[in-house]
């Protein structure tokens, strides 16, 4: 559209230039269709000195300063307004003498009328265009932060995943096959070992796929909190010939399905804690729910440890993780010779 009027404009020179002959005025009208193609500031520069030479033989061309406001607010330059500004005060005092003192003020007077309102408001827009480039930004990088903060808490819940799943199950499958090669003369213990070994892969894998599926821990799936923390109870003890009570205390009611996983695989983690290290003869689960909080506690009569002094393994760092994830609380208490009790709190 621009392009076409500008063209337009000079068709429509040649064609006055060649029927009434050529002025300097209708040079200059001419001037903006060859202009065009210079750059913007450029092109703006060269409209308001044209319009400028204009408007002091012929005060009518004033009214086209109202184009170059616009041309002039598209560049966020107030210098280029106020030069617009002249213009149009120019265009406005053709009445008034300026070769007189008073002319001058009158006219100087009227520049600062127009450039003052319309540079305070080419300012604006230009901070308020900036404002908003820096608001973008700031918001591009809270979206950068905010994406790198969900990658680091997805990597750390799949490797608590991988914790709970598959290198809790191949744990356990090492342990149960280690014992079956002991047993090459009672044929009746080392089937026993074999089967839990099989039994337990069948679990992991299925544990493994429902974990990348996103979906909640198996045991869950089909039954509540302390009947999923029985049966996993029930399983390891059968596992590992090692008695576990479960208890459960107060009026059960109903958990997020964030916290019941949760609480859940605190139970696991912690009974596959006490299979490889405690070296227990038995072992208690408690889940109480109270009027304020859900607790639970897991405690075994195993060889013990110095917690302040316990380095190395990725089960307590995830069982803090995981109750951390829920507004909860973990602590564990334990002296080498008097076992261990891990005690879980999240509020209700």
């Amino acid at each position: 559209m621009t392009i076409g009027a500008y063209a337009l404009l000079a068709v429509l020179t040649g064609v006055t230039a060649h029927v009434h002959g050529v002025s300097w005025e209708l040079v200059l009208c001419g001037l903006p269709a060859v202009l065009l193609p210079l750059r913007r500031p450029v092109f703006l520069a060269a409209l308001v000195l044209t319009t400028g030479v204009l408007v002091v033989p012929a005060a009518w061309f004033g009214f086209f300063t109202p184009v170059l406001y616009v041309r002039a607010f598209k560049l966020r330059r107030p210098i280029a307004v106020g030069a617009v500004a002249v213009v149009a005060a120019t265009a406005q005092t053709y009445g008034v003498d300026r070769t007189t003192l008073l002319g001058v003020l009158i006219w100087v007077a009227v520049i600062a009328g127009n450039a003052g309102p319309m540079c305070a408001f080419a300012w604006y827009e230009r901070r308020l265009e900036r404002s908003k480039a820096e608001n973008a930004a700031l918001q591009e990088q809270l979206v950068v932060r905010a994406r790198n903060a969900g990658v680091q808490e997805e990597r750390r819940r799949l490797a608590r995943e991988i914790h709970d799943t598959l290198a809790q199950g191949l744990t356990g499958i090492v342990t149960q096959l280690r014992a079956a090669e002991h047993l090459d003369d009672d044929p009746g213990q080392r089937r026993r070992h074999t089967t839990a070994a099989i039994d337990l892969a069948r679990e992991s894998l299925t544990e493994a796929r429902r974990s990348v599926d996103a979906l909640r821990p198996e045991p869950l799936t089909s039954a509540r909190l302390g009947e999923a923390v029985s049966g996993v109870a029930e399983r390891w003890s059968a596992r590992h010939d090692i008695p576990v009570q479960v208890t459960t205390t107060g009026t059960p009611f109903a958990l997020g399905a964030e916290v019941e996983t949760a609480l859940l695989r605190i139970v696991q983690e912690a009974l596959a804690n006490v299979a490889r290290h405690a070296r227990a003869t038995r072992v208690g689960v408690t889940l109480s729910f109270l009027e304020a909080e859900m607790a639970l506690d897991v405690r075994d009569d195993g060889v013990g440890f110095e917690p302040a002094r316990r380095s190395g393994g990725y089960g307590l760092t995830a069982m803090r993780e995981r109750i951390a994830g829920v507004a909860g609380t973990l602590a564990v208490e334990s002296e080498p010779g008097a076992g261990t009790g891990i005690s879980a709190r999240v509020p209700t």
